[in-house]
């Protein structure tokens, strides 16, 4: 019996005890080396994208030497404005791509010493940088199509007389969203989150390729997209697949955020469910890539990507706004 990737050797190439031994330096080396890896290490300005520069070694600064800008091996990334030390980051990162289900802020709080809102603020610019991947994809080919429910728990009554029926629209708390997952067959996963699965059709047209084959299932929702695409309908109720047609890839994925609700994070507020979903399905889309890679892919990211304009300064507006 062949031995699945995750248990294999190839699986494992990064071990956190490694990142952790890093000292400040070669922290710092690491993430020059990422951060311009176009230019094998050479900084260049941010601003101007000058390469001649000098070093401010006291402070670990470049100045451009065409537009005089300071900037620092995190200037112009999602990590601009740190106050944690680079090392910090880093064991960040591998303990983020070590999470096979993702990684809880509180458990990420605990494992670096810092404040849970340090932990949650960090995990999300991780979450923001991956995203980027899969945002401008355009399924093509056999794709698949679901969408599943998360949040708007209406808690039961005691007596089964007063209990009402939960499946219906009256009876929910306006807080329930769906998330919808367009899955290749053996390609990319991409997610977006509405209110409601007939809310989703303009989206999937524009994020899948004209002439591909889309499978769903029977609701009501997906009998639009048959005037757009060559769409394969299954009945659940009867069976998972029938005539090479399923969505079992796409039910893969919702059976990791499922996990990653309940078993990591145990409750995913609305407002960040698409953050959520987005990690999940770039999870999915590097669950055959190790360790050690999505280490590397995951810094590559966060140094590629601009500071974040939700989650910067995001605890000092939350608090103003509380005020």
């Amino acid at each position: 019996m062949a031995q699945h990737f995750l248990l294999s050797k190839a699986a494992r190439s990064l071990s956190l005890a490694q990142v952790a031994r890093l000292s400040d330096d070669a922290a710092w080396d690491v993430f020059k080396a990422i951060r311009w890896a176009d230019t094998k290490g050479a900084p260049f300005c941010p601003r101007c994208g000058c390469l001649k520069h000098s070093f401010i070694a006291t402070r670990k600064l470049f100045k451009c030497g065409g537009c005089r800008h300071q900037y620092s091996v995190t200037s112009g990334t999602i990590f601009a404005s740190r106050k944690l030390p680079i090392r910090d980051h880093l064991l960040a990162i591998a303990i983020f791509a070590n999470g096979a289900k993702g990684h809880s802020a509180l458990q990420l709080s605990r494992d670096l010493d810092v404040q849970y809102r340090t932990a949650f603020v960090m995990a999300h610019k991780l979450r923001e940088a991956v995203a980027v991947e899969a945002a401008a994809h355009t399924a093509s080919g056999t794709v698949e199509v679901d969408g599943a429910y998360f949040g708007g728990h209406v808690r039961p009554e005691n007596m089964k007389a007063d209990r009402r029926d939960r499946r219906l629209a009256e009876n929910q708390t306006g807080k329930r969203r769906v998330v919808i997952v367009i899955r290749e067959r053996a390609g990319k996963a991409v997610t977006f989150v509405v209110r409601a699965e007939a809310e989703a059709v303009p989206t999937i047209e524009t994020r899948v390729a004209p002439g591909s084959v889309i499978h769903a299932d029977e609701a009501k929702g997906w009998d639009r997209l048959h005037k757009s695409f060559a769409t394969r309908r299954i009945n659940h109720q009867e069976g998972y697949s029938f005539d090479d047609a399923c969505t079992n890839q796409a039910e893969s994925f919702f059976s990791r955020l499922r996990r990653a609700e309940m078993g990591v994070h145990h409750h995913v507020a609305g407002p960040y469910l698409g953050a959520y979903a987005g990690e999940m399905a770039w999870r999915e889309n590097h669950r055959r890539v190790s360790n050690g890679e999505q280490y590397a892919l995951i810094t590559g990211a966060a140094l590629n990507h601009a500071p974040s304009q939700v989650w910067k300064g995001y605890w000092q507006r939350h608090t103003a706004k509380a005020a």
